[in-house]
């Protein structure tokens, strides 16, 4: 489990095994100390939970299955592409944002990006798969980022156009600073948010 705090913007440092069908594996620069970080601990990267298979000094390695990089953002890395870093969450650890799984539910793609008074108003088209599970004063995770949400524009076809307000930490210590309209992100609704809509529909 992870909070959506990102503590380190990491890199791809390189990429192998990419092709129709298979499983890629991604090496990742961080500023983490990789000796503290032991094979099959999970991180958080850029809002999706994977898994060290191998580290070294200022690196780490992880694969995405095929299933990921179809249903993530992580298809489109190369090298130096930046990332969220988070490291699971440990028993007695601040719980700084809120609960997020690292399964990410779909992908969004940024419509809009504006400054409002001291911070930057971003707007996130939603796919209809999980429209209906954004609410305002809601959670969301935003490539791994825990945001709250400002406002909900639903759309007829099911898809919700969603607001976020991202102060100037946040936009400098994730790659929230970077995001501009047309870009892709993985998003992950409130895991509470799932379960009261599954009591409503009575399922």
């Amino acid at each position: 489990m992870f909070t959506g705090i990102v503590t380190d913007i990491g890199r791809v440092r390189s990429v192998s095994g990419a092709g129709e069908g298979h499983d890629v594996r991604f090496e990742i620069a961080t500023a983490y100390d990789t000796a503290k970080l032991a094979d099959g601990a999970s991180v958080c990267c850029a809002g999706v939970c994977l898994t060290v298979i191998a580290r070294g000094p200022g690196w780490f390695a992880v694969e995405a299955s095929a299933e990921t990089l179809a249903r993530t953002t992580l298809g489109e890395w190369r090298v130096d592409t930046p990332i969220n870093l988070e490291r699971a969450l440990k028993m007695g650890d601040e719980l700084g944002g809120h609960i997020v799984s690292g399964h990410v539910d779909g992908v969004g793609e940024t419509v809009a990006r504006q400054p409002e008074a001291g911070s930057i108003r971003l707007e996130i088209l939603a796919p209809a798969s999980i429209g209906r599970f954004i609410a305002v004063k809601g959670s969301i995770a935003v490539d791994g980022v825990s945001l709250t949400v400002n406002e909900v524009r639903d759309r007829r076809d099911g898809a919700a156009v969603f607001g976020v307000n991202v102060i100037a930490h946040t936009l400098a210590a994730t790659t929230l600073g970077a995001l501009a309209p047309a870009r892709r992100v993985n998003l992950e609704v409130d895991t509470l948010a799932r379960y009261v809509a599954r009591l409503i529909r009575g399922s």
